[in-house]
């Protein structure tokens, strides 16, 4: 049974533990600058905005909801993202950026999972649009009373980013284990954030099916050894 256990634990993780030990041993934590960065950006939103002169300004800037015009909602949703739910314990937030952002940034470079990150809160943002159009009768839909509900906070991009990079990893008990864990969460609190990880993972997922097919092509359109268009590299 123990051979078995570690066969799988190698198989699901395997090459995500041997990619986030290399850098975190060559370089400490000087491998995740923008998480260190963005978890020091949420401390300080949390530290504003509980104080009696910080929370309208950081309302301005950070705070969305559905019923706010579509371009202030546009313009807010970078920092929303680190704008942790007055609602909720900050510590889950940070937990969740410094886990889940570190490997992320590691795996896939700043860039892609800066990119990942306001992908997944953007399709949650956008959803909450659709959602109370659709109203509360529908599966897909929400109570109009969802337009005033502050909509911040790090958990849409933590959804998406985790499951991107269990598809990058071929962790894939993993990532099923994400999606089927926000299924749950919906089914048991039907609620706007339930929803908008939903949402997430339905906007991430389409990125990966776009992804794996032009990866899919490239490989294709590759010549290979034994064909015609094949030729060795030339020597001098």
């Amino acid at each position: 049974m123990s051979s078995r256990v570690q066969a799988f634990a190698h198989r699901e993780w395997g090459s995500l533990y041997t990619a986030v030990r290399t850098a975190l041993v060559a370089r400490g934590w000087r491998a995740v600058p923008m998480t260190l960065a963005a978890v020091s950006l949420t401390s300080l939103f949390q530290v504003v905005q509980n104080q009696d002169w910080g929370y309208q300004p950081v309302q301005s800037i950070g705070s969305v909801r559905a019923e706010d015009p579509l371009w202030l909602a546009l313009l807010r949703t970078p920092l929303s993202l680190f704008v942790p739910a007055l609602d909720l314990p900050v510590w889950g937030a940070l937990a969740q950026i410094l886990l889940v952002f570190g490997i992320a940034e590691i795996c896939l470079g700043r860039r892609r999972t800066l990119a990942l990150a306001y992908l997944a809160t953007l399709a949650g943002t956008l959803y909450a649009r659709v959602g109370i159009a659709l109203g509360p009768d529908g599966p897909l839909g929400l109570p109009a009373s969802d337009a005033r509900v502050v909509d911040t906070g790090p958990s849409a991009a933590v959804v998406g980013l985790a499951v991107y990079v269990c598809w990058r990893h071929r962790a894939w008990w993993t990532g099923w284990l994400v999606v089927v864990a926000m299924v749950v969460e919906v089914l048991v609190k039907n609620n706007l954030a339930g929803k908008e990880h939903l949402a997430a993972i339905a906007a991430v997922l389409v990125l990966v099916a776009v992804v794996a097919w032009r990866e899919r092509r490239q490989e294709e359109s590759e010549p290979r050894p034994g064909t015609r268009s094949w030729k060795p590299p030339i020597r001098s």
